[in-house]
């Protein structure tokens, strides 16, 4: 999404970009430690701690404000050691353990040798609340004085701030109301909202002040004492107590487990992938939102928790296998705000899909113009495409019923403003300056060029829309004759035919051996090599013989650098390993392209970009893919090389091995017909064997293990409830 000089999902083209995100602050050397409950997430060091400073994208933030911008724990004056940082395996808490250094007086005698006071920091997110504990344990064998500090402070930062934004004017901090046991930090804007972190105590601290307070604490031997506090944002109270804690983290791991348990469970033969898919998992449900439409994963923390389109439609059909409720949820969120009228300041037009969502001061006040935006071209005929997929896995007829005036209106959103000149190409461009000058999933300011690396001027066709608008037309003939009106079905295969035989004359290039990039405002062909020719393959746009010879373009070593598939190939006038969108390697965009290998028979393919990837958690802590990884070439014995700002958790690429297994596994479900199909199943060489739990269609489940014998995959039926059948072909 954002890089460190583009503005990705709110970038601006300019070289001193609007929304840029500073390279002052990697995210990888910080390696930050993330919670998120609803609209409010944090980040945090190992300490616990958030360290403010230029760049820093640490605090407390919600609705796309900072909170909490400070926050910082002494013993004693001094900063603890850290023993360690954790965050439990589904995500509910951070957990950091440290420890006193050796302390010494104001003479410089030592008082009290390091390793003797341990303090351990629980701390989660629930509803609008941050909580912490803190148990302090007297490891020595006599009694101990030690003081506790905590600083705090609290900005109030407008996210785009945050990430490097300057702003001319400002509101206005109120003094701090400090009483007994809390202290009420407010901040009113120049969109006169006044935004509010309530922080409470208990027991009542021994010193307390508009940026500090303190506990000094006498500790018998083995003794331990816990401290709790909260932060609320725009609370109006605050109960920090031991209950309190206790059952609001009862609450939220209920919630956790609750929203997991219509979730396929995931065993194999290699515990390090399992720990890979747990973390998957995991870091889906933490990111999804629950709307009144159903759940919404949001894209990414820091920089994109909040509601965009592209991200959670492609996200949920990467998990559309094992959680159809999610797609259920996006398709509804992004239903209830369709643009319905002509807004050129925020890329509207009736029936066009929802890009960004900001509800931050900036958005607010129009110094951003993301407040309600839809500039993204790929995200009307990816929300038809959901749609169909949806029916196919569900067979839920009733629910696209009640989605078919939006369908309908997105379809008309292709013909009457999508296809801008009626050659039949969907084309994107941008209706005042301040939008996003590329729209497409790369939407850096230099992700679309030509040959010899001059950018490319709009409108813009690019070549993976086209495959959309395909898999568009596609599922629309699919939901039509459903629905029982053929001749609408027919008119749509029609389309889809249409637009097939045009793709392929105009973007197939045989020289590169692949489709090109895009067709330019003047309808010259970008002939570049890049990973959007893989979205071909995934609609099923391409023709049989196309796909072999893409196919084999996609795996060469100029493109296939071992950890993936890059953006575009070495052999590219832009290309740049490090770049955001020229030359890395993004987990989505793999898993996408190798369903579309898959699709076409190229399982073996789609399993070398499956170990990839796979390969790259290895080095990964928590096995966390992240939104990129820079392009540089697999070494032997070596990591990959991690992009400095890229999020972590990313929705999408979160979902990324679930989808690389159902492509590898050939997995499909049939919700008309009751069954369950796995076509050629492969197991990359990391995996003998899959157990999947609770694979669900219509009133039935099945559990289902795929074994490698030999040289071959067999699938055997575990268990089986309902009226369901599980069929392999070879």
């Amino acid at each position: 999404m954002t890089t460190i000089n583009d503005v990705s999902k709110t970038r601006a083209p300019s070289p001193i970009a609007q929304f840029f995100i500073p390279a002052t602050a990697s995210l990888q050397e910080r390696r930050p430690r993330t919670l998120k409950h609803g609209d409010t997430f944090a980040v945090f060091d190992h300490n616990g701690d958030a360290l403010s400073g230029v760049g820093s994208p640490e605090g407390l933030f919600h609705r796309d404000t900072r909170y909490l911008s400070h926050l910082y724990l002494t013993i004693n004056g001094e900063r603890p050691m850290l023993l360690s940082s954790t965050l439990r395996d589904d995500n509910a808490t951070l957990t950091c353990d440290l420890t006193n250094p050796d302390l010494f007086d104001e003479k410089g005698k030592l008082i009290l040798g390091h390793d003797l006071i341990h303090i351990r920091r629980t701390r989660f997110l629930w509803n609008e609340r941050c909580h912490e504990r803190l148990a302090v344990r007297n490891y020595d064998d006599r009694r101990q004085q030690v003081r506790i500090e905590i600083a705090f402070g609290a900005d109030f930062a407008d996210l785009f701030e945050v990430r490097g934004t300057s702003r001319a004017r400002k509101g206005r901090q109120l003094p701090a109301v400090i009483k007994r046991d809390s202290i009420l930090l407010s901040y009113v804007g120049l969109d006169e909202r006044k935004r509010s972190a309530r922080l409470c105590f208990s027991p009542q601290p021994d010193d307390i002040r508009s940026n500090l307070v303190a506990y000094d604490l006498s500790l018998e031997p083995h003794e331990t004492k816990s401290l709790f506090f909260q932060i609320g944002c725009d609370q109006t109270d605050g109960d920090p107590g031991h209950l309190s804690f206790f059952l609001a983290l009862r609450d939220a791991r209920r919630a956790l487990r609750a929203s997991r348990s219509r979730v396929a469970s995931i065993t194999t033969s290699n515990e390090i992938f399992n720990e890979m898919a747990r973390r998957s998992v995991s870091d889906l449900y933490m990111l999804i939102t629950d709307k009144p439409e159903g759940p919404y994963p949001y894209a990414g923390i820091p920089w994109f928790s909040t509601v965009f389109g592209r991200d959670a439609l492609i996200t949920a059909l990467e998990t559309l296998w094992f959680d159809p409720q999610v797609a259920r949820g996006v398709l509804g969120h992004l239903a209830a705000n369709q643009a319905t009228d002509i807004d050129p300041a925020s890329d509207a037009e009736p029936g066009k899909i929802l890009h960004e969502v900001r509800c931050g001061e900036m958005a607010e006040l129009g110094e951003v113009p993301f407040r309600r935006y839809y500039g993204s071209i790929d995200s009307t005929p990816l929300f038809i495409m959901l749609a169909g997929e949806y029916l196919g896995r569900t067979g839920d007829l009733a629910a696209i019923e009640r989605l078919l005036p939006h369908i309908e209106a997105a379809l008309t959103w292709i013909d009457e403003h999508g296809d801008r000149d009626g050659d039949g190409f969907v084309e994107y461009g941008r209706l005042t300056d301040e939008g996003l000058i590329n729209q497409a999933w790369k939407d850096s300011h230099d992700s679309v060029f030509h040959a010899d690396g001059t950018l490319a001027k709009g409108p813009i066709a690019i070549a993976e829309v086209q495959a959309y608008v395909y898999g568009a037309w596609q599922a629309a003939a699919e939901i039509f004759r459903r629905l029982g009106r053929p001749e609408r079905s027919v008119k749509f295969l029609a389309r889809a035919e249409d637009m097939r035989r045009a793709f392929d004359m105009n973007f197939f290039d045989e020289e590169l051996g692949t489709y090109i990039l895009a067709l330019d405002g003047q309808k010259r062909p970008c002939r570049i090599r890049s990973s959007n020719a893989g979205h071909a393959l995934l609609t099923g746009i391409a023709y049989p013989e196309r796909a072999a010879v893409v196919a084999r373009t996609l795996m060469s070593a100029s493109s296939f650098c071992g950890w993936g598939i890059r953006t575009v190939p070495s052999t590219e006038a832009r290309y740049n390993p490090m770049s955001y969108h020229n030359g890395s390697i993004w987990p989505h965009d793999n898993a996408m392209i190798a369903s579309g290998l898959a699709r076409y028979g190229y399982r073996t393919e789609a399993a070398r970009i499956f170990e990839g990837l796979f390969a790259a958690s290895t080095y990964i802590e928590l096995r966390r893919l992240p939104e990129l990884l820079c392009g540089m070439s697999r070494q032997r014995a070596q990591g990959p090389t991690f992009y400095p700002v890229a999020c972590a958790p990313q929705a999408w690429a979160a979902a990324a091995p679930l989808f690389l297994l159902q492509s590898c596994l050939g997995l499909v479900f049939e919700a008309d017909t009751g069954r369950i199909r796995f076509n050629e199943p492969r197991l990359p060489a990391f995996l003998d064997e899959v157990i999947l739990r609770h694979l669900r269609i219509g009133n039935g489940s099945a559990d289902v293990a795929v074994r490698r014998s030999g040289r071959h995959v067999s699938v055997d039926v575990v268990d089986r409830r309902g009226d369901i059948r599980v069929i392999t072909t070879a």
